[in-house]
């Protein structure tokens, strides 16, 4: 009896000491893991885990090849730190962007998608992303962008002389209104200086462009490989006619076969690859519709925030809504100063002459129809299509592309450069098993 009361005794102290042990490694083990310290703020494992699957989900739902677990984890966490770095310079700049405003964009994508809210989130559920997550994820990106817009679009200058050498050029090419969905990859040259530098990053453009042509997707190559901002959604350009085409592809693009890879190009940044997905259109463009506009806007400023623009221009709006007289409202709060001094009146709008928020909402206007509010990189807008019409491609309306075409293509280059000079110039320190594949970057 007592010799079972000993072995009773023994198991029961054997079985507290594996149960306690089993707190403690419960207790020292964390509930989530810092992989880099960006500036002021970390990157969690938990978010590189879930941008991966939401990446996976998204490339899968694409029928895109996935590269190596191990390479897709380190361009996601590339993304992650330039990502961070934006959103913090956000941050200190005091922008932001509020609920009203993300749920119209999240409506706005569904209806760009040909889909309702609600099967905009089944769909975002089968590809295995959280409508929650999808939220915060855009809400992040329409912050980059208009950090991007504040501190990119004010390095970017078109000159009257640009302008006509580019009308020129093409007085000289038959006019077409061809459109090309691309894919692009861009392989960096660290030091354009050194020749063996040079020498390498072209002879992996050229080992790439080779798998490429044997059958390997284009676009599993630029999310492996490509330095571009755009890498991790495979490369996509989206749609661009000829004259939206960077300089170095304009000539290229309109020759090349559809699903085949260009031959590598190279300039000073580096070498590129492009491949034409699809093509649409291609018939003379003979007449675009203008619209006859008026707007307000309401800018957030170091002393009014976000919301109360907000609520400015949703006052006005139930004003004019109410009898209000537009004119003399925008005359009195417009913070545009130009159109403001004239009742709000821009005149006749041509396609792409404005921001894509402003174009968006003045095509789905009736005439008559107070639209707004709705927010662009600007601020908070109000609008009235007065009037529309049909007209004749003009000198006016040519111009005005022109001058958009050469912003967006000086635009793409120096966005490129400023993303690797604020990753340079940032503090940034990877933690537990990354540390081994990346060094503490000091900015100097």
């Amino acid at each position: 009896m007592k010799a079972n009361l000993r072995h009773c005794a023994q198991t029961v102290l054997v079985l507290m000491a594996v149960i306690m042990s089993t707190v403690a490694q419960a207790e020292r083990q964390p509930l989530d893991q810092v992989v880099a310290i960006v500036d002021d703020e970390v990157i969690l494992q938990t978010e590189l885990e879930n941008r991966i699957n939401t990446i996976i989900g998204r490339l899968q739902a694409q029928g895109t090849g996935l590269p190596p677990r191990e390479v897709l984890e380190e361009r996601v966490l590339d993304q992650l730190i330039t990502e961070s770095i934006q959103l913090q310079m956000a941050e200190r700049g005091g922008m932001r962007i509020s609920d009203n405003e993300l749920n119209e964009t999240m409506v706005g994508i569904a209806q760009r998608n040909n889909m309702t809210l609600d099967e905009f989130e089944q769909q975002l559920s089968a590809e295995g992303v959280s409508y929650r997550e999808a939220r915060e994820q855009i809400r992040n990106e329409m912050l980059a962008s208009r950090v991007q817009q504040r501190q990119v679009g004010n390095r970017v200058r078109v000159t009257d002389r640009e302008v006509q050498n580019y009308l020129q050029s093409l007085a000289s090419r038959e006019p077409s209104n061809e459109q090309y969905r691309l894919s692009y990859i861009y392989i960096e040259v660290g030091d354009p200086g050194d020749e063996a530098v040079v020498a390498a990053a072209r002879e992996k453009a050229e080992r790439l462009r080779g798998e490429i042509a044997n059958g390997r997707d284009f676009r599993e190559v630029a999310v492996a490989e490509s330095d571009a901002a755009n890498a991790l959604e495979g490369g996509d350009m989206g749609w661009r006619s000829r004259s939206q085409l960077p300089s170095l592809l304009e000539s290229v693009v309109p020759g090349l076969e559809t699903g085949v890879p260009s031959e590598v190009l190279g300039n000073n940044s580096g070498f590129h690859l492009v491949m034409v997905q699809d093509r649409r259109g291609g018939e003379d463009q003979q007449v675009i519709e203008q619209s006859r506009v008026r707007h307000i806007l309401v800018r957030p400023t170091e002393t009014v925030t976000d919301t109360e623009a907000e609520n400015t221009i949703r006052d006005l709006a139930q004003e004019i809504r109410d009898g209000g007289d537009f004119a003399a409202l925008a005359r009195e709060y417009s913070d545009d100063p130009v159109s403001g001094s004239d009742g709000g009146n821009l005149g006749w709008v041509s396609p792409g002459q404005m921001v894509p928020e402003f174009e968006q909402a003045m095509q789905e206007a009736a005439v008559g129809e107070l639209k707004g509010p709705f927010r662009s990189q600007f601020g908070w807008h109000i609008l009235e299509v007065q009037e529309r019409r049909q007209k004749d491609i003009s000198g006016e309306v040519r111009e005005s592309e022109a001058r958009q075409a050469i912003y967006r293509r000086k635009f793409d280059t120096e966005l490129q450069n400023w993303l690797r000079e604020i990753r340079d110039e940032a503090f940034v320190e990877f933690k537990g098993e990354y540390a081994d594949n990346g060094e503490d970057n000091e900015p100097s």
